[in-house]
C-alpha cells in the first residue's frame, strides 16, 4: 500500500466543518444503542467524511471519491471479514 502525502490543512478534529450537519447518515446495521458503527457524509465536495457514531466529538476521516469506492469494493469482496470463531 502506497503512502500518500497528507494535506497540511487537514485536521481530523476540525474536518467536520467541511460537511453539512444534516447529511450525516448512520449505518442501517447500527444497533439502537449506537453499537460499533460509523456515520458517513457524502455531502462534501468530492469528499466523503467518516466518523464514529457514538462519539459526539469524533474526529472526521476524509476520503476522496476514488478512495471511498475502492474501500466499498473491498468490503463487498469480503477483504475485511473476520475469520469465524473456532
Amino acid at each position: 500500500m502506497a503512502d500518500y502525502p497528507s494535506s497540511p490543512d487537514y485536521d481530523p478534529n476540525t474536518a467536520e466543518s467541511l460537511f453539512e450537519d444534516a447529511a450525516w447518515e448512520k449505518s442501517f446495521a447500527s444497533e439502537p444503542n449506537g453499537g460499533n458503527c460509523v456515520e458517513v457524509n457524502l455531502g462534501g465536495k468530492d469528499l466523503v467524511g467518516v466518523r464514529d457514531t457514538k462519539l459526539t466529538a469524533s474526529p472526521v476521516l476524509i476520503f476522496d471519491r476514488g478512495e471511498w469506492a475502492a474501500f466499498l469494493a473491498a468490503v463487498k469482496a469480503g477483504q475485511f471479514d473476520l475469520p469465524p470463531n473456532p
